[in-house]
């Protein structure tokens, strides 16, 4: 799509809006240009995580440049996970575009073949089609994108050494920054400077074609082992480190919720948590994402140098947050609004500047919101929505509630109308929070009779959203809400 195609179609919903909803156009106007598609993907990055959302701790300059440079969208949530490792469910429903149970039911009927994924419908639309870094979804990348380049598996090695620290007054024997400890540093230099690398010779390809392309950059980042040159981590003296408002030794329900000492990411730090650790380990986040803030530079300096960036599209999420110390927890599997929300970023041609959009939405509503702009027709089983008639205000809302979930019977939630309820099935408990005064989620209002009312209203909506995602997990609201 042409700027100028873009900007008319800003007009036209402008001038709906200005004379009380007269006209409207229906949709995106068509363009024999198709737009470039710039995908920047991020793992483990919190909300929190980006100093323009409202964190002084951290620098994200380039984080910062896309928040001021285009619309973000402040609520966008992973619906969760089937397995701990929420980034695979999360991956699976992105590159589906199907609802969590309905993408973990369709993995064997997409995988099969090329399927109806993602990357074959940009390529069957004539797009050049590029991947490097992170997949972590079964179906292997071989047929389904054209350029493909050091494509990762789940998470960079962990060291023995590097779980279960650190203790205050005891010898910490790993270092984010010391390479024999491989990880990030496997190979001889840091994954996401080489996922710099790639995305630069991408960009040298796409520059020499007429076609358009869609670049799929997914880094590992900020993901542990939380690895970065020692400049990186000197930028956050601990002393400046501050611990989460939420912070707690202990998650009561961690050991039934199944985030307990078995779980591999809970293990990072130890248990009980001390303000110590949580320091260390925030230390070490910030740091990496710093780093790779700084690769996002690169990618974002090749695509100006490409000659491309004016009719590019550039979508920038992660497949989740992850708490790093909130309430006790280090994870992502948890229902809290740290583990289940993402930064998610849109700039390009068109998009209003430095505009933020509080509507909830999903983070896999990235994948139809490119479909459209690519003038594909979205496929039958593409369950989330596009994002384009949010930015041009053709519509004020995607969804009405948000699902969430972890495993088959762990972990349930819905949030709606600025409540959250988090269920615990095996437990038969209940969390409510309300969120626009209570945003850390620190006071559960579930045993105020004044918001029976509220609880009854998130039930009963609830069990929709199971029959729409695909859950066939059977709670009986009477013995919830009585």
């Amino acid at each position: 799509m042409k700027r100028r195609d873009f900007l008319r179609v800003l007009g036209a919903n402008a001038a709906f809006f200005a004379c009380g909803g007269c006209s409207v156009a229906s949709s995106f106007e068509k363009s024999d240009t198709k737009p470039n598609i710039l995908f920047i993907f991020a793992d483990d990055q919190s909300l929190d995580a980006v100093g323009a959302l409202g964190n002084d701790e951290i620098e994200t300059p380039n984080l910062d440049k896309l928040v001021r440079g285009g619309v973000t969208f402040t609520h966008a949530y992973n619906q969760g996970a089937w397995k701990s490792a929420v980034c695979v469910a999360s991956r699976t429903m992105l590159n589906t575009g199907s609802f969590l149970w309905n993408a973990q039911a369709a993995e064997k009927k997409y995988f099969k073949g090329t399927g109806q994924l993602w990357s074959t419908l940009m390529k069957e639309a004539g797009y050049q089609t590029y991947i490097t870094g992170k997949w972590h979804v079964e179906k292997p990348v071989t047929d389904i994108f054209d350029h493909k380049k050091n494509i990762r598996g789940g998470m960079p090695r962990q060291h023995k050494l590097g779980y279960k620290r650190p203790i205050e007054g005891v010898e910490d024997k790993w270092s984010p920054y010391d390479k024999s400890f491989g990880g990030f540093w496997q190979g001889g230099k840091h994954w996401s400077e080489v996922l710099g690398d790639d995305a630069e010779n991408f960009f040298d390809n796409a520059k020499k074609s007429d076609d358009p392309f869609f670049m799929y950059l997914a880094f590992n980042a900020p993901h542990d082992p939380r690895q970065s040159p020692r400049e990186y981590v000197d930028k956050y003296p601990l002393g400046s480190v501050k611990v989460p408002e939420s912070f707690q030794p202990l998650y009561p329900d961690k050991d039934d919720i199944g985030c307990g000492v078995r779980l591999r990411d809970e293990k990072l730090a130890p248990f009980p948590r001390t303000e110590y650790a949580v320091k260390v380990n925030r230390q070490e986040y910030y740091a990496i994402v710093t780093h790779m803030d700084a690769q996002v530079g690169r990618i974002l300096k090749a695509l100006k140098k490409s000659g491309k960036a004016d009719n590019t599209y550039i979508f920038f999420t992660s497949d989740h947050g992850l708490a790093v110390g909130h309430h006790g927890l280090m994870g992502k599997q948890n229902m809290y609004d740290h583990s289940v929300r993402a930064p998610l970023m849109v700039c390009g041609p068109g998009i209003a500047k430095n505009k933020k959009i509080d509507t909830p939405v999903y983070l896999q509503d990235i994948m139809p919101s490119t479909l459209e702009l690519a003038g594909v027709k979205k496929p039958k089983h593409v369950q989330f929505k596009s994002l384009l008639p949010l930015i041009t205000g053709r519509r004020k809302q995607n969804y009405d509630a948000i699902y969430g979930a972890y495993l088959s019977d762990l972990q349930r939630m819905i949030t709606m109308d600025g409540y959250k309820l988090i269920m615990y099935p095996k437990l038969n408990k209940y969390k409510l929070f309300n969120l626009k005064n209570d945003p850390q989620e620190m006071k559960n209002l579930a045993a105020d009779k004044k918001y029976s009312k509220v609880i009854k209203k998130l039930f009963t909506r609830f069990v929709r959203l199971q029959q729409e995602t695909g859950d066939k997990l059977k709670i009986d609201i009477a013995e919830y809400a009585s």
